[in-house]
């Protein structure tokens, strides 16, 4: 038949197993920033996304052998393709509305592992038929391209070399190239691009007019109208900045008071900066306890590291009420420092060095008065920072009198939660551990040394300072603050399972917070809901 004379020459095989190789990574790794905005980008994210990819492309290949089998004409394999092409298209146009709708029905259906269930359902839902489909290409190009049994084996090596070339070149593409430069959404549209024109030369060598192609121009075409400018946060009118990083989401938001930086769509607040110079009223407000515990106002200069330092907020408090601080900072993502500069005006005199929290320790022998620990991954802590060796790490860089502070984002209430790993953790390189839950969120400050004397250097620096705001803040802390009994939960670097501790928090935080929305929907249905949230 007159459309198979291209597949003649096994270049162009080559090519489109190449190609579909190639988009099956890119849409891997597009579903890994796509879905990071709301459920963030774990290991447990990652897993359920690898899952699920792993299963699309199975049964693909068990169908695309089947019908080739039955039915060998290789146009409905570019059909299929240009389906799948169709499907790829339409994911940013249509996948945050899908997501959100299936985060909604998730909490209101289930009562445990919200963020897995719904990260699931995401991904069943969005990438599970257009992979399924490509899953169906390397079946079918085998029966297209063995004529014989005599390099039958050489045909299908080629074969699969050139899907597996296509997918390492998939892999650093987007993560490299196209998501950075121009976002995830035009990085889906970009590979169902040349997923269409894989198809459409096919059809096109041969005159072949088909209705799907036509669609699948006019999906593309519709994509980078409508999915290339949709925001991630797509209800929110008011945003300074939205983008993405090589590690995150990366949103900016102001009003008359702070700007503030947020890298999850559902979960909080990375960091802020107050116009007027005050305290933030977050968790930031406790941590500066850590200087008075080192004893700030009796040394001529106070050496403070900051890991993970955002844009600067601890740093930029800390400048705003001590004069004797050499700070310095590492954080992975030099997106997020150049957000320091552009909006949060952290000083230049701060020194930061893009890099990991746990590497720069192993880099330098300085030793320092305060290390602040804040380095998280969207929602969860990086394990390389939450285990007994990092901490001791953390330990051989502080003075003898030094202090480390450690900011846990979520307060756990069960038996086992992750914040008794990490304070038992901690417990097990510091004699001196204290932990002050703070007031208007769910953080927890953590402050650890191995000087025995840490909380009377506390109050006797309490009594040195000037500043009314500041000394009522440290008030609150030493009033609340709270001397930590070690148990017996530790996380090493062999054993640190820090997603599935997190994700059980969150499981309880979304539970109470939805609890009051359940109870008026079990009593007054959808519209008695609707009428609460309006």
């Amino acid at each position: 038949m007159e459309t198979r004379k291209i597949l003649r020459n096994r270049a162009y095989l080559y090519l489109t197993e190449f190609f579909a190789g190639m988009s099956v990574m890119a849409v891997e790794l597009g579903a890994s920033r796509l879905l990071a905005p709301y459920f963030s980008s774990s290991q447990i994210v990652w897993t359920i996304i690898i899952g699920t990819i792993m299963i699309a492309m199975a049964l693909g290949n068990i169908y695309g052998g089947k019908s080739a089998d039955k039915d060998p004409n290789p146009d409905r394999l570019y059909k299929r393709i240009i389906i799948a092409a169709i499907w790829i298209a339409l994911i940013p146009v249509l996948g945050k509305y899908i997501i959100l709708a299936i985060s909604a029905v998730v909490i209101f259906a289930v009562n445990a592992n919200f963020l897995i269930i719904a990260a699931f359902a995401a991904c069943m839902i969005l990438f599970v038929f257009p992979l399924f489909l490509l899953g169906t290409v390397t079946p079918s190009l085998v029966k297209y391209a063995v004529n014989d049994l005599d390099d039958s084996g050489k045909t299908v090596g080629f074969l699969n070399a050139s899907n597996t070339i296509g997918s390492i070149i998939g892999t650093f593409v987007p993560t490299f190239l196209t998501i950075p430069a121009v976002g995830v959404s035009v990085t889906f549209i970009i590979f169902a691009a040349i997923l269409l024109a894989i198809a459409l030369i096919y059809f096109g060598s041969a005159r072949q007019k088909s209705v799907r192609a036509a669609v699948g121009i006019g999906a593309v075409i519709l994509a980078c109208f409508t999915g290339s400018t949709d925001s991630f946060a797509f209800w929110e009118d008011n945003l300074s900045f939205e983008g993405e990083s090589v590690y995150n989401y990366l949103q900016v938001k102001e009003d008359d008071r702070a700007v503030y930086l947020a890298t999850n769509v559902l979960f909080g607040v990375q960091s802020v900066y107050v116009k007027d110079g005050s305290l933030t009223g977050m968790y930031y407000d406790y941590a500066m306890a850590a200087p008075f515990m080192a004893d700030v106002h009796e040394k001529e200069n106070l050496d403070v590291l900051i890991l993970g330092m955002g844009t600067g907020t601890y740093a930029t408090q800390c400048g705003n009420y001590f004069d004797n601080l050499n700070m310095e900072g590492v954080e992975i993502d030099q997106d997020i420092t150049d957000l320091s500069v552009d909006y949060f005006h952290l000083s230049e005199d701060i020194p930061v060095v893009t890099y990991d929290g746990r590497a720069f320790l192993n880099a330098v022998d300085k030793t320092y008065d305060v290390i602040m620990v804040d380095a998280y991954q969207d929602i969860t802590i990086p394990f390389q920072m939450s285990t007994v060796e990092f901490f001791a790490l953390v330990r051989d860089h502080l003075n003898p009198d030094g202090v480390l502070v450690i900011n846990m984002n979520m307060r756990g209430q069960k038996e086992g939660n992750i914040n008794q790993y990490l304070s038992d953790t901690v417990s097990d390189v510091f004699s001196e551990v204290y932990t002050v839950d703070c007031k208007y969120n769910t953080n927890r400050e953590l402050f650890a040394s191995n000087n025995p004397e840490m909380l009377n250097v506390f109050r006797k620096n309490m009594e040195l300072e000037d500043s009314s705001a500041l000394l009522s803040m440290m008030q609150e802390v030493r009033d609340n603050l709270t001397r930590y009994e070690a148990g017996p939960y530790l996380m090493t670097d062999d054993k640190a399972p820090v997603e599935l501790l997190g994700m059980r928090v969150i499981d309880d935080i979304i539970a109470d917070e939805v609890s009051y929305y359940k109870q008026i929907y079990q009593e007054k249905g959808i519209s008695g809901l609707l009428d609460e949230v309006r």
